[in-house]
């Protein structure tokens, strides 16, 4: 373990204490505030020929649903768990990932103490590191709890997360709703970047017990989760999403474009910044979306007809196969799209972990 992480962690106070969520400071979204999910939430559709339209902010004034939002792995503390400051690590995952979804739901995303990327380096590294995974869990168990007894009120609910968050989630979802009487206000799980176990040929009862996998856009409380790797890098016998070490269990995989099945268009909707990090490279990202060399002017961006995804059970993995449309003549300077990025050719057991995402609202809070 590297000099710098030991003196990070002595200095760093216990951890062990619970986290009040009662107090704002303790979230970085709530409804009837300015915070990381309050962002212009214009879209920029680009055309096939490089047009560029914009598309108005979708926010309505009475959202009728909540969503309750768990982020990746994001902290770049020195110290194997993060502290409960939040910097643009994560605001920057809340404002991409999650903020669109204010327009359709009130918006919950508690500040919890996650493994850092920085032990996940190390541990990368071959460095011995150990953390406390238990603590994460905790906040987001207690977040939850808070949410429930002060902000619910009996209000259809949607989870969403990834990664990290996705592990913390779904554990919150089999230990506090799963067969209890809260399931029945839930409207749907999104769960990319997790491997949610079922039977063989099954959508029900495996890691969930009675929260059924989605299979149609009309149906109501189930579960969604993929794990995304590019079509032309399929997932190696290491991969670490998608993945069952049960052998009467396989990793669920649902297209968030075609719930029930086959290939279909991603229209996923890009929030810049994207990614600040990574898990063993740095990357940085250009001053704004590129088209034809000119800048998109909005946060967020959508490229229909330039990828589409598979549900494949492969060799290693199931997962969800992203093909990347050459021919779809829509002009789009993107790193992932376009080059090898970490979790591609350089990682490939990491897939394109798990970033891609449906802009269809439909299954997530009508």
């Amino acid at each position: 373990m590297s000099l710098a992480l030991l003196l990070a962690m002595a200095a760093t106070p216990s951890l062990q204490a619970d986290n009040d969520y009662r107090l704002g400071h303790n979230w970085l979204c709530r409804p009837g505030r300015r915070d990381a999910c309050v962002v212009d939430q214009r879209v920029t559709r680009v055309g096939p020929q490089g047009s560029l339209t914009i598309e108005p902010d979708p926010r309505p004034s009475k959202p009728a649903a909540d969503c309750f939002y768990v982020y990746p792995t994001a902290s770049l503390d020195p110290t194997p768990i993060s502290d409960m400051v939040a910097t643009t690590d994560e605001t920057d995952r809340v404002t991409s990932q999650f903020a669109r979804f204010a327009g359709v739901c009130r918006p919950f995303a508690p500040i919890y103490r996650q493994v850092t990327l920085t032990a996940l380096r190390a541990r990368l590294r071959g460095e011995k590191v150990d953390w406390d995974e238990e603590r994460g869990y905790r906040d987001i168990r207690d977040a939850w709890r808070d949410y429930l007894a002060h902000d619910n009120r009996g209000r259809p609910f949607v989870l969403i997360a990834h990664s990290q968050g996705a592990n913390v989630l779904k554990r919150l979802i089999a230990e506090e709703i799963d067969g209890k009487p809260i399931q029945r206000r839930l409207l749907s799980a999104m769960l990319p970047g997790t491997s949610l176990l079922v039977p063989k040929g099954k959508d029900v009862g495996g890691d969930f017990k009675s929260i059924r996998l989605c299979r149609a856009a009309s149906q109501t409380g189930c579960a969604m989760v993929w794990a995304s790797y590019r079509d032309s890098n399929l997932p190696p016998a290491n991969a670490l999403f998608g993945v069952s070490h049960n052998p009467v269990m396989e990793a669920a995989c649902t297209n968030p474009a075609r719930l029930e099945g086959g290939r279909a268009p991603l229209d996923a909707i890009f929030g810049f910044p994207w990614w600040r990090g990574g898990v063993a490279v740095a990357i940085v990202p250009k001053a704004s979306w590129q088209v034809n060399g000119r800048a998109v002017p909005t946060r967020f961006a959508r490229v229909p007809g330039r990828l589409s995804g598979e549900c494949i059970r492969g060799a290693h993995a199931n997962y969800l196969a992203v093909h990347i449309n050459a021919d779809s003549k829509t002009p789009f300077d993107w790193e992932l799209t376009d080059k090898p990025v970490i979790g591609d050719d350089a990682y490939p057991d990491w897939g394109f972990t798990s970033w891609i995402w449906q802009s269809s609202t439909a299954t997530c809070c009508v």
